[in-house]
């Protein structure tokens, strides 16, 4: 066995001791054993994705060399190094953006916590991007769980404290409907590694047998995770969970977390269930509808929000939307669109927190759209990153958004039952799209009055303690370096999902060969 084909189990582990290390450690201490922990789990995982890539195979990884039904299982493949390359860096550069608030938001001896929680949210994302064992994936599923509370109710506020039970609830809801679904799954195939459970449900298949509990463990399955990513209408701790969250964790949550849980449910389709099996269920059908509905709702939600961080959130709602209705297509090339999304959204998404956070520094720490006129100005390089993530959701070309809607357009090409709908869904959306975010760069690049009071000698002595404030939040906002690097740098994340995007549609093609 070659080195390289150990490095999954590494990136797990190595994950899981830095949070029990950053338990004993300071707080500093712990956010650079968080940083370095990331950087090598994603250095890791593209020397993964190389060595699949020149082999040109996915492989299996027995932990301790002990077979099942007493080992536990890895498998790697072009696919699982890609997805845990991009979310590695995502993590990277949220956790850098974030950083300067971290330490303001949360209390000095929390610190630690706060990176534990970090730790052990990318171990829990790692393993359900590796695992081949159903049982571990739930295990990894209650980590991620735990983490994401944690990073949510970490600023000891009462709105946070109300997110993270929210968040609680529908996650034990939709884990509880999982293990229900997995436990009758193995009370039926006997097996709980992916792939000998998939032929145990083919065998099932072909002799006609458990016909209704096969259904019945597809949609419990489907709906517990469809609850985890926050499907609409099961969206309604999202606003809050990424509105009161620390700009680090509202990028973690909004940008990776939903997408481990989409990540798995693709795996148990193509690996565990079988794709032919899956689509003779026609749950896709229904995924498809809720996503369409998501797409829609989702956007409507954010035209009439205030909070632009509560905007960003409901945006998430639609974007999901989008990727349950590529699955819900039911071809190859719908699935590789809504893999291509998951990519795009993790990028743009954290690419909005963190832009965002720039902005309401220099605009007294508000949120709200008149507080925000003008701040594209007072922060150019945030207001650049957010007009390019707004413009990405949007769909402009060369961002990754345009790429995405390109797919999905192109997908529903190939299922003509679909493609009216499918393309009139999209088309709509695009427009709801451009209505909330094009709204919010406009008012990021309009001069406020009291701006234009000043420049005309009118503005009063009130105003202008206002305005020396202001600067002075700009000057501090302009001196931080890390929120200069996260911004730049997830900038230049999206454009090279946009301008380069055809190998890594390759990619996903090839991994997704490799799943089946």
């Amino acid at each position: 066995m070659s080195f390289v084909q150990n490095l999954p189990f590494f990136s797990i582990i190595i994950a899981m001791f830095s949070g029990i290390l950053s338990s004993v450690i300071s707080g500093k201490k712990a956010r650079n054993l968080s940083l370095f922990a990331i950087v090598v789990t994603t250095l890791m995982s593209g020397a993964v994705l190389a060595y699949c890539m020149r082999t040109g195979e996915s492989y299996t990884y027995m932990m301790g060399h002990f077979p099942a039904p007493w080992g536990n299982e890895i498998r790697a493949g072009v696919l699982e190094g890609l997805t845990a390359l991009l979310f590695g860096v995502v993590m990277l550069l949220a956790v850098i953006g974030g950083m300067h608030h971290t330490f303001r938001d949360v209390e000095e001896g929390k610190i630690n916590q706060f990176f534990i929680m970090i730790d052990l949210m990318l171990s829990s994302l790692l393993a359900l991007i590796y695992t081949n064992d159903l049982f571990t994936a739930y295990v990894f599923i209650e980590i991620n769980t735990i983490a994401g509370c944690g990073l949510i109710m970490i600023r000891q506020k009462g709105h946070s404290f109300t997110a993270a039970i929210r968040y609680m609830i529908m996650s034990q809801l939709g884990s509880g409907l999982f293990l229900i679904g997995l436990s009758l799954l193995y009370d039926v195939t006997g097996h709980l590694l992916m792939s000998p459970a998939k032929e145990a449900v083919a065998a099932i298949e072909s002799a006609g047998n458990y016909e209704i509990p096969m259904l019945v463990i597809l949609a419990l399955i489907s709906v517990g995770l469809a609850i985890k990513s926050g499907l609409y209408p099961f969206h309604s701790w999202i606003p809050d969970t990424y509105g009161y969250a620390t700009p680090t964790a509202s990028a973690i949550l909004s940008g990776l977390v939903s997408k481990g849980y989409i990540f798995l449910l693709i795996k148990i389709f193509y690996r565990v269930l079988g794709m032919e099996t899956v689509l003779a269920s026609r749950i896709v059908n229904v995924l498809f509808v809720f996503g369409l509905a998501g797409m829609i709702m989702g956007s409507v939600h954010a035209i009439f929000e205030k909070d632009t961080r509560r905007m960003i959130a409901y945006s998430s709602v639609a974007q999901i939307g989008y990727i349950y209705m590529g699955i819900g297509l039911g071809t190859r090339e719908g699935m590789i669109a809504a893999i291509f999304h998951v990519f795009a959204h993790s990028a743009t998404k954290a690419l909005l927190f963190i832009s965002a956070v720039g902005l309401y520094e220099v605009s007294g720490g508000k949120k709200d759209y008149r507080s925000l006129r003008g701040a594209g100005y007072r922060n150019p390089l945030a207001g650049i990153g957010f007009a390019a993530g707004s413009l990405s959701m949007v769909g402009f070309p060369m961002l990754s958004g345009f790429i995405s809607k390109l797919l999905f357009a192109t997908s529903a090409l190939q299922s003509p039952r679909k493609m009216m709908v499918t393309l009139l869904v999209l088309a709509i959306s695009t427009v709801l799209n451009a209505v909330y975010f094009l709204r919010l760069v406009i008012t990021l690049y309009s001069t406020r009055k009291s701006d234009e009071a000043q420049s005309s000698g009118e503005v009063q002595s009130s105003d202008h303690a206002g305005t020396v404030k202001s600067g002075v939040q700009e000057g501090v906002a302009a001196q931080r370096w890390n929120l200069k690097i996260s911004v730049a740098c997830y900038i230049i994340l999206n454009l090279i999902l946009g301008l380069g995007s055809q190998p890594i549609i390759d990619a996903i093609a090839r991994g997704l060969e490799m799943f089946g």
